[in-house]
């Protein structure tokens, strides 16, 4: 039989076991800090009808689904999980308590261009809150609190949540006269981080139509900056001219000055009016969040209010609030960048059992007595030589082994050995399992390291 040459497609990620383990813990932060704030699990298809996808699609996103025929179905792979989500509140509307809080943690597809940090396959991890009719600003003002958490949670310090209102925004370009390109204005003014003001400008004049005088206005405009009560203070000068951008300002205040009582500290948020969001469907309160010494890797958390994507498949009103994390390429960066841990534990077991005897029933009871304990055990079963038994313990990484001999089980003990600092002690089975777990929580740190 021929040999197939195997190989992981590009654009798509294969970790080692160590490297899923700290990945996983990254998902399990995640998921414990959305639980804690009232957000319930989800999980919608892989796979849905292509016309339900593509209702908010067209342009780059029907160039960029998988799409497929079985049979007479037009299929499709979901490209991220707010569309998905928007059919499933509207599908299950009469059953579901509103406000709707849900997260979910899954793969998406995109048939781009595979290059280094960006991905065909990618986890994304979302949170969003659903309203009914309507949708209190008080939860846009929420949203940075669980951001704040989450990287608190991965331990980092030195990130910031940088927020701003699309109304502000619209009201402004409104004001300029501009209200019909205010899109094409929106996507280019997002790009600035990546390119620059010259070649927005250069954007805005030969592609977007506007003279030099409104450009120039526009980057003046998303220049104001400052503390957070500086830049509001300047964006009163334009208040009385436009009602929505007004409305905007007045969303933005109530963000703000809840910000203390959802316990996110002022250094780690800042209102920045270059943030903007490409999707059309942000009507509201915008986020992109960064960290603060790896300016390079652009946002790792990024969100806003809409208040109509549902409107493909239902007639009733259902605003929402969600931010979204590409937990794929954050790792991946992060990684390159030797910024996760490899000090935090990653070992599928806490300790390894080891029966020294032929006769390995105590051993096989000694596991299960460390398990009950909350350790998690590995029994190893394999004849082989005891240097070969260490050596699989050691390429695996686990903490610590216990080993059960003769001599043991006379004395009625096992024999507890930390495999990092080669300390052997012997005790008790309950007593082994508090040594474990109690050098087990000395252990590990942050799973990000700051640099």
């Amino acid at each position: 039989m021929e040999k197939i040459t195997p190989r992981t497609l590009s654009g798509f990620m294969e970790l080692l076991p160590g490297k899923q383990a700290r990945m996983e813990k990254l998902m399990q932060v995640l998921r414990d800090t959305y639980a804690s704030y009232g957000f319930a699990a989800l999980d919608t298809p892989v796979i849905e009808d292509a016309k339900i996808l593509l209702a908010k699609g067209g342009g780059e996103t029907e160039k960029q689904i998988y799409r497929f025929q079985k049979g007479d179905s037009d299929l499709a792979l979901r490209f991220d999980l707010t569309v998905p989500l928007a059919k499933y509140v509207a599908l299950h509307y009469n059953e579901l308590a509103f406000p709707f809080r849900r997260y979910q943690i899954g793969k998406v597809y995109r048939g781009e261009r595979a290059q280094r940090g960006r991905f065909r396959e990618f986890y994304q991890a979302d949170i969003d809150i659903i309203g009914d009719g309507k949708l209190d600003i008080m939860n846009e003002a929420e949203i940075p609190a669980i951001i704040y958490r989450v990287f608190r949670g991965f331990g980092l310090t030195r990130f910031q949540i940088r927020v701003n209102n699309r109304k502000i925004l619209n009201g402004f370009y409104a004001m300029q006269g501009l209200s019909e390109k205010s899109g094409d204005i929106m996507r280019t003014v997002d790009k600035l981080d990546k390119i620059g003001p010259e070649k927005v400008k250069a954007i805005l004049c030969d592609d977007c139509g506007l003279v030099d005088t409104q450009a120039d206005e526009i980057l003046k405009f998303i220049a104001i900056s400052g503390t957070n009560a500086q830049v509001l203070v300047a964006l009163e000068g334009y208040t009385g001219r436009n009602e929505i951008f007004d409305a905007g300002l007045e969303e933005l205040r109530a963000v703000t000055r809840n910000l203390a009582a959802f316990g996110v500290p002022e250094e780690n948020f800042a209102v920045d009016l270059t943030i903007a969001r490409g999707l059309d469907y942000y009507t509201g309160t915008v986020y992109e969040t960064t960290l603060l010494d790896h300016p390079e890797i652009g946002s790792v958390c990024s969100g806003g209010r809409y208040d109509n994507l549902a409107g493909y498949y239902t007639d009733k009103a259902l605003p929402g609030v969600g931010i979204s994390i590409g937990l794929t390429r954050l790792f991946y960066v992060l990684d390159e960048q030797g910024l996760i841990n490899e000090q935090n534990p990653a070992a599928p077991a806490d300790a390894l059992v080891l029966p020294m005897t032929e006769d390995v029933g105590q051993a096989v009871a000694l596991a299960q007595t460390l398990r009950d304990a909350g350790l998690r055990v590995q029994f190893y079963g394999e004849q082989k030589k005891f240097k070969q038994k260490m050596s699989y313990a050691d390429k695996l990484g686990v903490p610590f082994v216990v080993l059960l001999g003769e001599d043991e089980i006379a004395e009625g003990v096992c024999s507890v050995k930390n495999m990092q600092s080669g300390e052997q002690i012997k005790c008790p089975p309950e007593q082994a399992a508090a040594h474990i777990q109690a050098a087990l929580a000395a252990a590990g740190g942050p799973l990000i390291l700051e640099k």
